[in-house]
């Protein structure tokens, strides 16, 4: 039976709101007049669990900015000596995101429980394994404080190089957008009423005209088909790539288009470099800290050659020289890390190459829409003028034979 919710005045004409089940609105107003009230106001109820199913639908994602405020949050309360389960409470209970709320009492509670806070992150998919290393690491050599305060700095560090990478690729991807959609408006509606008349005139028409003139046959009497074709497309290029064959294929793609491929290693590179320094800045040994830093790269190809370094450490080998086995590393990088493996100052060597790549990156970034501008330049012009010797050829043909006769 459904539930109203309620508004209703008794004989003294105060104000009384309720909930009650009734099969409809007459029901309920019978009801509460049997009761000795006068139904005002009435609206279907929805129960608790279903207002919150509702509610959490429309909630917004956990992103990178959540992660930074509680990583920096977490770093001062310990720092200035909160016991860890009240900087928990005292998080959850300041935190303006509802999923991030739920994933804090959980991990409060796992805590109450009798867990480290490392077995308790691991059971949230929202931390990475180089999180949940990090902060196992600081537990284990009581510089959780540090611990924290490195990653806030990783994570806004990588938001900063994503913001970077979508900055720059935001205008090429408008512009590609815009000419597809010219694209299809031309040929569902433009090139057919062009067809109309030359089919009228009965002339012979020139290739270039009949190949434009096919295509928009193909598009007008099978459009149903295309949206359909293009969302299995979609949808199966999504599928591959969440395979790990299908992810290595296009992270090893991305890695060799022209111009894009160098703003998207070097960003990767930074990412990883930056962890790699925190974490041997938080006392975590190379190969561990070569092991978790990894995974921050975003680029499975790149990953797999930077995990050749981890099985060079473990043999012995230096890590300049397993750097340069990798082919990914520049000879300056690797005189940097050549230079910091031999000082013992490696953590702060690769967060300068950290610095370097950063500001490669940001240097790209001005410089892609610059490099980017004549190519689109040129592609959309040859575009508008295959369009343009396609449709106003025959007119010319045909203005030619009008005038010798």
């Amino acid at each position: 039976m459904p539930q109203f919710a309620y508004t209703a005045r008794d004989a003294g004409g105060a104000r009384i709101d309720g909930v009650l089940e009734s099969n409809d609105t007459n029901a309920l107003a019978e009801t509460l007049t049997a009761q000795g009230l006068l139904l005002i106001r009435a609206e279907p109820h929805m129960s608790g669990a279903a207002a919150g199913s509702l509610k959490r639908l429309f909630e917004p994602p956990v992103g990178l900015l959540d992660m930074y405020l509680f990583c920096r949050q977490m770093a001062t309360l310990l720092k200035a000596g909160v016991p860890l389960l009240r900087a928990l409470k005292g998080l959850e209970e300041s935190s303006t995101n509802g999923r991030f709320t739920r994933i804090l009492a959980a991990l409060r509670e796992q805590l109450e429980a009798g867990r480290e806070l490392s077995a308790s992150l691991r059971q949230q998919p929202l931390f990475n394994d180089y999180v949940i290393n990090m902060v196992r690491v600081g537990e284990t050599t009581g510089r959780l404080p540090e611990v924290f305060r490195g990653l806030a700095v990783q994570l806004a560090f990588e938001r900063d190089n994503r913001a970077a990478v979508r900055s720059a690729l935001r205008y090429p991807a408008f512009v590609i957008a815009t000419a597809l959609a010219a694209l299809v408006a031309v040929n569902l509606f433009v090139i057919p009423s062009f067809a109309k008349v030359y089919k009228s005139m009965k002339a012979e028409l020139p290739a270039i005209t009949k190949v434009l003139v096919a295509i928009s046959d193909a598009m007008v009497n099978y459009w149903p088909v295309l949206p359909l074709g293009g969302g299995l497309l979609v949808a199966g290029v999504i599928s591959a790539l969440r395979r790990p064959a299908g992810r290595r294929v296009w992270d090893s793609l991305q890695l060799r288009l022209p111009i894009i491929g160098s703003l998207v290693r070097k960003a990767s590179l930074a990412r990883f470099t930056k962890s790699f320094g925190l974490a041997l800045d938080a006392g975590v040994p190379v190969v561990l800290a070569l092991d978790v830093a990894n995974g921050t790269t975003g680029n499975i190809w790149l990953s797999e050659r930077i995990a050749n370094m981890k099985l060079a450490a473990e043999r012995g080998e230096s890590l300049a020289r397993s750097a340069r086995a990798t082919g990914v590393f520049t000879p300056t990088i690797l005189q940097m890390i050549a230079v910091g493996e031999e000082t013992g100052s490696l953590g702060e060597m690769m967060n300068e190459v950290a610095d370097h790549y950063q500001r490669e990156v940001d240097h790209a970034v001005k410089d892609l829409a610059a490099k980017i501008e004549p190519l689109m330049i040129l592609v959309l012009g040859g575009s508008i003028l295959v369009f343009a010797l396609g449709v106003f050829l025959p007119l010319w043909d045909l203005s030619r034979l009008a005038l010798r006769r």
